[in-house]
């Protein structure tokens, strides 16, 4: 059994260690954070996106983790715009038709603001006329920008999202860019 290093990827971040895009020497990758050699992300994480990101040395491990026949429940919470409605909780928990189709049906509930996260860098835009809350939202599957699109769906576009767990591994008390190396 190989090792697993939990990451709180900063937000603004490419999930990869490279980058080939003509932008490669202004956008961070994991390399600027990640020292341990050989290991590899077992999931993804948008750049736009912050919070717990796994990797390991374990193909096995790795595909455990990343492939959706697992069902590994991944927990966010997500800023979103306006005051979410208690309908709109109820369409995230049921199950929300998207363009590649009906996800599964989410747990999902409003939050107070997380007075324990860190501030992003840079600020998210802020609007004086429009409130924002916070959500919790768990699934179990792994659609490309999934969450947002949930949000954004049901009427409430996301403007923060920070993953906070993955099956039983949370993020601890790991500060952006931190690592810890469990073995």
């Amino acid at each position: 059994m190989g090792n697993l290093l939990l990451f709180n990827k900063p937000f603004n971040v490419l999930c990869q260690f490279t980058d080939s895009s003509s932008q490669a020497n202004t956008r961070e990758t994991l390399a600027d954070y990640i020292e341990h050699k050989g290991f590899y992300a077992a999931g993804r994480l948008d750049r736009d996106s912050e919070g717990l990101l796994l990797l390991t040395n374990d193909g096995k491990l790795q595909h455990k983790i990343s492939d959706p026949k697992y069902k590994l429940p991944k927990t966010y919470l997500a800023q979103v715009e306006g005051e979410i409605t208690a309908e709109a909780i109820k369409q995230l928990q049921k199950g929300v038709q998207l363009k590649d189709g009906l996800t599964r049906p989410a747990r999902a509930k409003k939050i107070s603001p997380p007075l324990w996260l860190w501030e992003r860098v840079p600020p998210i835009r802020e609007r004086k006329n429009i409130t924002t809350r916070w959500v919790e939202l768990t699934i179990t599957e792994g659609k490309n920008r999934q969450v947002r699109r949930m949000t954004a769906a049901v009427g409430f576009p996301t403007l923060r999202l920070v993953r906070i767990k993955i099956g039983d591994w949370g993020l601890q008390e790991l500060k952006p860019g931190q690592s810890l190396l469990l073995k």
